[in-house]
């Protein structure tokens, strides 16, 4: 179980090098993961390890997602903060999905991946049609959560609600059928 997933901000922030804070970050350890093109290459690393320390992990079977997380955050040049990250790669209006940075359609892959191997793609993919730049907890946590078994479908509900800017709860102004008769059932 991952105990707390905001240390993969701190890990990110640690080795992104940040000359008006005077750190100077681990650009290495930043280019070893990037060039890594699987997951697996990526739980060899030591900054995964470091990763998988910082996020309290506490099942070996965690590495797995703290290694999909360290092989994407190493891709991520700027926390963007605000919105979270679907919601600022998605269409400005549901009947607009032109409009949308990352397509429905490499939206819906994204969704569609279940381990990590097919999410390493599709997460450096959505990193690189933003340059870079989104919410970093956001994505923190989603990526550590996208491959769990029991998280990993409320992530992606969430992250279909943001991206399609839709209000997960019906409005409590509307009623489902307003031309049925009071105090008859629709």
């Amino acid at each position: 179980m991952i105990r707390n997933p905001g240390g993969a901000l701190a890990w990110w922030a640690a080795l992104t090098p940040d000359p008006a804070a005077g750190r100077k970050g681990d650009r290495a350890a930043l280019a070893r993961l990037r060039r890594c093109a699987t997951v697996e290459e990526a739980m060899i690393e030591p900054a995964t390890i470091d990763l998988y320390r910082r996020c309290g992990a506490d099942d070996p079977a965690d590495l797995v997602a703290v290694a999909l997380a360290a092989a994407v955050l190493a891709h991520l040049r700027a926390d963007a903060g605000g919105p979270p990250v679907a919601r600022q790669l998605g269409p400005d209006q549901p009947d607009k999905p032109e409009t949308a940075i990352l397509k429905p359609l490499r939206f819906r892959r994204l969704l569609e991946a279940t381990t990590a191997e097919e999410g390493l793609p599709a997460f450096r993919r959505l990193l690189a049609l933003a340059d870079g730049k989104v919410n970093a907890t956001d994505l923190a946590r989603a990526l550590l959560d996208w491959t769990n078994p029991h998280r990993a479908a409320e992530v992606k509900r969430r992250w279909t609600f943001a991206y399609w800017n839709a209000d997960p709860a019906p409005n409590a102004d509307s009623s489902p059928n307003t031309d049925a008769p009071k105090g008859h059932a629709a």
